[in-house]
Formats: C-alpha cells, sequence, structure tokens
C-alpha cells in the first residue's frame, strides 16, 4: 500500500500526534509574543518544513485540535497553551473547509490570504493578557517548534513508545512533512549538538509567556547532552 511502517507503543498521539501537540503549543506561545501566522509559518517553511503549524491546521481542520484542547481542559486542567486557537474555532474558523482558519481562502482555491479579522483578534488576546508584542526573529522560531519536538521525542524513547531515535524521524519524515534533507528531528538535535539544544531550552525556560516545565530536558535528553553523546 505504500506506507512506510514504524513500530509504536500505546500512548495519546502514538508518537506523531503527541509531539505535534507540544509544536502546537509553541506556536501558539510565538503568537502571544508577538509574531504572527505567517511569520511563523515562513519561518519553518523556509527552513525546510512542506508547510507551517497555522497552514497545516487549515488543512487538517482546526476543529481537530480544539476538541483536544477541550479533552486537556478536563485531564490535565493546569495545562498552559494559547487561547487564540480557541477564539478562532468559536468563531467557525476551521480552515479551508470552511473557507476561513488562521488565513482567508476563496471558494475552489488553496491559497492561504493572509487575515485581518484573525491578526486583530491576536493583537487584542495580547492586550488582554497583557503582554508587549517583542519582535521574534525566525531562528527562535524554528528552535522552539524544532526542539520541542526533541524534547518530547526524547520522553517518548524514555517511555518505550519507541525504541529507537530513527524511528521518530521516519515518522516525521515521511508523515509531518519534515525536511528530508536534515534527517528528522532527532539527527537534526544530533547535528546541531545535544549539549546545545539543551542550553537552547534553559534559555526558553526563563520565558515568562512559554511553559517552563516543558523546557525541562527530558532526563535521556540531559544525560546523552552532559555525555557528549547523541541520539543515534
Amino acid at each position: 500500500i505504500k506506507k512506510t511502517s514504524v513500530v509504536s507503543g500505546v500512548c495519546d498521539g502514538f508518537i506523531g500526534n503527541r509531539m505535534i501537540e507540544q509544536y502546537s503549543r509553541q506556536a501558539g506561545f510565538l503568537l502571544d509574543e508577538g509574531a504572527t501566522p505567517q511569520q511563523v509559518d515562513r519561518a519553518v517553511e523556509k527552513f525546510g518544513f512542506a508547510m507551517g503549524p497555522f497552514r497545516m491546521g487549515d488543512l487538517a481542520g482546526n476543529d481537530i485540535g480544539w476538541a483536544i484542547r477541550k479533552r486537556r481542559a478536563l485531564e490535565r486542567p493546569n495545562m498552559l497553551y494559547s487561547r487564540t486557537a480557541d477564539k478562532h474555532c468559536e468563531l467557525g474558523r476551521f480552515g479551508q473547509k470552511t473557507g476561513a482558519g488562521w488565513y482567508d481562502y476563496q471558494a475552489g482555491k488553496r491559497d492561504a490570504i493572509p487575515s485581518e479579522l484573525v491578526n486583530k483578534m491576536i493583537e487584542d488576546h495580547r492586550k488582554e493578557l497583557g503582554i508587549t508584542p517583542r519582535k521574534i526573529s525566525d531562528e527562535e522560531i524554528v528552535q522552539r517548534l524544532v526542539y520541542s519536538l526533541v524534547n518530547e521525542g526524547a520522553h517518548i524513547l524514555e517511555d518505550g513508545i519507541a525504541t529507537k531515535a530513527s524511528d521518530i524521524d521516519m515518522v516525521y519524515l515521511t508523515g509531518y512533512g519534515f525536511p528530508i534533507f536534515r534527517g528528522g528531528p532527532m539527527l537534526y538535535a544530533d547535528q546541531v549538538g545535544l549539549f546545545n539544544v539543551v542550553q537552547s531550552m534553559k534559555r526558553f525556560q526563563q520565558n515568562p509567556h512559554d511553559d517552563a516545565s516543558f523546557w525541562e530536558p527530558a532526563p535521556m535528553l540531559a544525560k546523552l547532552a552532559a555525555e557528549g553523546k547523541s541520539f543515534s
């Protein structure tokens, strides 16, 4: 059937969706802090992703993530995430299938058109939170999105959901649009150097508008970094 198989244990989201939840949370925090959907998508697409998180959400259907967040509110009421995604879903902006999501769409076309309504909604939400927007570099956007995959991937290895880092990479290369030439999130982290990845994560922990607890390096990642080793 022309599919690539990967052995996975059973958990909420298995490998790919468990990781993408953290990636999506970071994308939302970036909006709260000063980025726009267009900037975030453009930065990761320049890095090599097939599409950024907001274009991906519009394609898949933003109501899917909304349903998951409602469930998370009951399961993990203290879990932090940006409310911007909920706000635009409350307006019925579920993506391409409704003609409006993070972007606007013309009938019969898939071209993502920046939405003044969404950008205004993000600005208003920022004001409600009392956040002064700051200039966010494309480098920071890519690091926060990719390293969120890496940290959750390390937890997945620790939990035995995946047995090899290369299996996680295969999931992301074949199913989630991660740039093939970068080898997958875990191999990319090896190439950057796990010590450098951990240092960046410690810096992200100091961000008052992010989830500091998430950026605590997974024990496996911290150990490998301290020993100068890699996932592979």
